[in-house]
């Protein structure tokens, strides 16, 4: 029996403009399996944030079929948990309140929430600003916020449109550190989308490497590094030939 969560097959979008169709994603058939940390990698514009969006449920895809948890997906899901690029949260709502929105939304049980919320703010290292507000915290810590509030409802699958990309480069790395740390303990799986090759690498099981629009799937990448990994699996020659290998893929090292 498959273990695959989540399996996509032929998927295409195409948008109408005014010059004519205008086609973002052409074909792309896929499986994930449950637990797997995936990353998606393409130049700007080769539809990964558009194939995120359709797996999270946010946008309607043209033509193929999606299948989640062994059921067609065709709308936003309890069990699917999305964080973008920037945290979104509401600067009227301390720390503590914009966690626990998912949970008032889908109206769990409020003291459980409660604990579960105090229990994200110490995971993600925010025990003790709680009470503040976003405006008071810089962008690393806003997106710390965002991952404990992904995390609140408990989702069994968290996609991540470059979650970390705004973020300075020691934060970013920090970040990435942490998402392992909370990945390893939950196992959750995971489909994040990224620019960066080398954090793609870093992070992933599996990389899945898009061509230029019309975004098709080029090929995927087995990310064979030992885990648990820090950041000194970069010295590994073999990090680096992954690197190069996702670099020629892309036709950006010839």
């Amino acid at each position: 029996m498959s273990s695959e969560i989540i399996c996509g097959t032929n998927i295409s979008k195409v948008y109408a403009t005014a010059t004519g169709p205008l086609v973002a994603l052409d074909d792309v058939s896929f499986g994930v399996e449950e637990g797997e940390f995936i990353s998606l990698v393409g130049p700007s514009g080769c539809g990964k944030s558009t194939l995120l969006s359709i797996l999270g449920g946010l946008e309607d895809r043209s033509l193929g079929h999606l299948d989640i948890a062994g059921k067609p997906a065709d709308s936003p899901r309890p069990d699917v948990g999305m964080m973008f690029q920037t945290s979104v949260l509401f600067p009227w709502r301390t720390i503590r309140e914009n966690v626990r929105l998912p949970g008032q939304i889908l109206k769990l049980d409020k003291a459980r929430q409660k604990q579960r919320t105090e229990e994200l703010l110490d995971m993600v290292g925010l025990n003790g600003f709680g009470d503040r507000y976003p405006g008071e915290l810089s962008g690393g810590m806003r997106q710390r916020v965002g991952l404990a509030r992904l995390l609140a409802h408990d989702p069994r699958i968290l996609m991540m449109d470059e979650p970390f990309g705004a973020l300075d480069e020691f934060t970013r790395e920090t970040m990435n550190l942490e998402l392992l740390r909370i990945w390893e303990a939950t196992r959750k799986t995971v489909i994040f989308v990224t620019h960066n090759i080398g954090e793609a690498v870093f992070l992933s099981d599996r990389v899945f490497v898009m061509t230029p629009r019309p975004g098709r799937l080029e090929g995927i990448v087995e990310i064979d590094l030992p885990r648990p990994r820090t950041t000194g699996i970069m010295r590994d020659p073999r990090y680096s030939e992954l690197v190069f290998e996702i670099r020629r893929m892309l036709g950006v090292d010839h």
